[in-house]
């Protein structure tokens, strides 16, 4: 059988990348292997140039291009990392680059963008959207199209991680990939499987995009549209038919995810492994935690950027906080006199709980007269701590609702 990415195209990409990109860690996390129940590994390309791998699949496609296509420019669509990318390859290829990026794109990602030298363009709602506009701007300009991840050169750039994890733990036994597009999961799967066929390689989407993970099932190119996710890096609704194919041919399974186990996971990098990770990256990490990959062997996450906008950041930690039960809404009702509300709140300092926020609203017309409603933002150790607070003060007759 004639592989469509032959195992010399990868080996090759990688030789060709070789000062150009990191090679980046492969490290054991015992948090994460204690939570999973089998040994947990990460590969950081979040600690990768430009935040993410895409750099190595968008600078291998520059880097094979003639002089003549490079003197026409490069242009390429993008929600953020593979812009950047783009960018850089082209930035160190001498060539000019423009990227289409999604209205909605995190600011980060796009000044970043032009920080290494590109010219950006914000068009449409949706990846797609942009895809077709930069399409529409390549007919026009006659540049080379860089495509995000159907593309047999970025494709292989991709792979070079896959040979990587298996140069830097060759008892690793399975491997969990991000999926939007396919042009990562893609070529690590031809580039591990043609190395050792033994490894399982599976494939993680967010329920937001599933379209990959539906071609998988029903055996055929599916597309889906996209729903609101925080792994804008996977929002893709019209996978590679390339990619498709391989994925095909060389993934063991595809898994989903939803988005608050993307958004605990997120939470526990910052927290646990120190780091920053994006949603994309962590989705990988949140399948392992929440025992969705099969099997309890060695298993390597490839966290696959970290290119984050600190606002989302801040959002990521309250809704990490809310679902672990580290920070609950708690509403009361007590009688309106003197010292009952001191009364209410030295009952949580005995428990060690800390008041964020407190509300004291007699005024409520849903409030009968001579009770006051209290609501209250606290923090708690986990969720258990807050159903135990909950129970002390009901025994000490307070009525509470916890939210």
């Amino acid at each position: 059988m004639t592989e469509m990415i032959p195992l010399e195209t990868i080996r090759a990409a990688q030789e060709r990348l070789e000062k150009l990109v990191h090679k980046t860690p492969l490290e054991r996390n015992h948090t994460f292997s204690t939570i999973s129940e089998r040994e947990v590994y990460l590969k950081l390309e979040n600690l990768q140039r430009t935040g993410s791998f895409k750099v190595r699949g968008a600078s291998n496609c520059i880097m094979t291009l003639s002089e003549e296509q490079k003197a026409k420019g490069i242009i390429a669509a993008s929600a953020g990392n593979h812009a950047q990318g783009v960018a850089l390859g082209s930035r160190m290829a001498h060539c000019k680059s423009t990227v289409v990026m999604p209205e909605g794109a995190p600011l980060a990602k796009a000044e970043a963008t032009k920080g290494y030298g590109a010219e950006v363009v914000l068009y449409g709602k949706t990846f797609d959207e942009s895809l077709a506009k930069a399409q529409e701007i390549q007919k026009e300009t006659g540049a080379y199209f860089v495509h995000p991840y159907d593309d047999p050169a970025v494709i292989a750039g991709q792979g070079t991680i896959g040979l990587e994890i298996l140069e830097q733990n060759p008892y690793i036994e399975s491997i969990v990939v991000p999926v939007g597009g396919g042009g990562l999961l893609a070529g690590i799967a031809a580039a591990v499987k043609q190395v050792n066929p033994k490894v399982k390689v599976y494939g993680v989407q967010t329920e937001q995009a599933p379209a990959m993970y539906l071609s998988k099932k029903e055996n055929k190119w599916v597309t889906h549209g996209v729903g609101k996710t925080i792994a804008d890096g996977i929002a893709v609704g019209i996978p590679g038919k390339l990619t498709w194919k391989l994925i095909n041919q060389y993934v063991d399974d595809m898994l989903l995810v939803n988005e608050e186990d993307i958004c605990a996971a997120m939470l526990l990098m910052l927290e646990r492994g120190k780091m920053v990770v994006e949603g994309a990256g962590a989705a990988p990490l949140a399948a392992l935690l929440h025992h969705i990959v099969p099997g309890s062997d060695r298993a390597a996450a490839v966290i696959s950027g970290g290119n984050i906008d600190v606002n989302t950041i801040s959002q990521i930690i309250e809704r990490g906080l809310v679902r672990t039960g580290r920070r609950v809404k708690m509403v009361t009702w007590m009688v309106d006199r003197p010292g009952e509300l001191l009364k209410f709140v030295s009952y949580l300092e005995e428990m060690k709980i800390n008041i964020l926020y407190i509300n004291h609203d007699r005024a409520d017309r849903s409030v009968p007269l001579g009770v006051t409603r209290v609501e209250l933002d606290v923090e708690t150790r986990n969720a258990q701590h807050a159903k135990e607070v909950a129970d002390t003060l009901r025994k000490a007759g307070y009525k509470i609702e916890m939210r």
